[in-house]
């Protein structure tokens, strides 16, 4: 059902995963084509916001703080999820594969390595002040629009 609470963490997470992506930017190697790399992100965000956040508002100030890092944590797992699937695919349309158990197993290779790519402070610090942020945004509209 539809809620402020749920609206509220949904643009809140889709604010922290737009901010990120373009931190992220950078640090890929140069001349990476990132398409719909943003919009894919936001909607991801869009979406853990209304699912995973928005359900579990209005339980106090520390489930609020949990709740945002949680919704962030969520965010970052399904968007590496994404954009490994989406990079193997590209990869497995050149021919780069023996077999589809192997282009299947390169997803968690590829998601492992965009990992390290953005597990530096300049973009692990912003999301965890921005999941906090959006699990107590979230909290205050769940407390002023029942």
């Amino acid at each position: 059902m539809p809620t402020g609470a749920r609206l509220t963490a949904a643009i809140c997470l889709g604010l922290v995963a737009f901010f990120a992506s373009f931190l992220v930017m950078p640090l890929m190697p140069e001349g990476t084509d990132f398409g719909y790399f943003v919009h894919v992100n936001v909607a991801l965000g869009l979406l853990c916001g209304w699912i995973f956040m928005g359900r579990r508002a209005g339980r106090g100030l520390v489930p609020a703080i949990n709740n945002g890092i949680t919704g962030m944590a969520v965010m970052v797992l399904w968007a590496l999820f994404i954009q490994g699937a989406w990079e193997m695919f590209r990869l497995a349309m050149r021919h780069r594969y023996d077999g589809p158990f192997e282009a299947l197993s390169a997803i968690f290779v590829i998601a492992l390595d965009y990992f390290f790519v953005i597990a530096v402070p300049s973009v692990l610090v912003p999301l965890a002040v921005g999941g906090v942020l959006a699990g107590l945004a979230t909290e205050n509209a769940s407390r002023r629009w029942r």
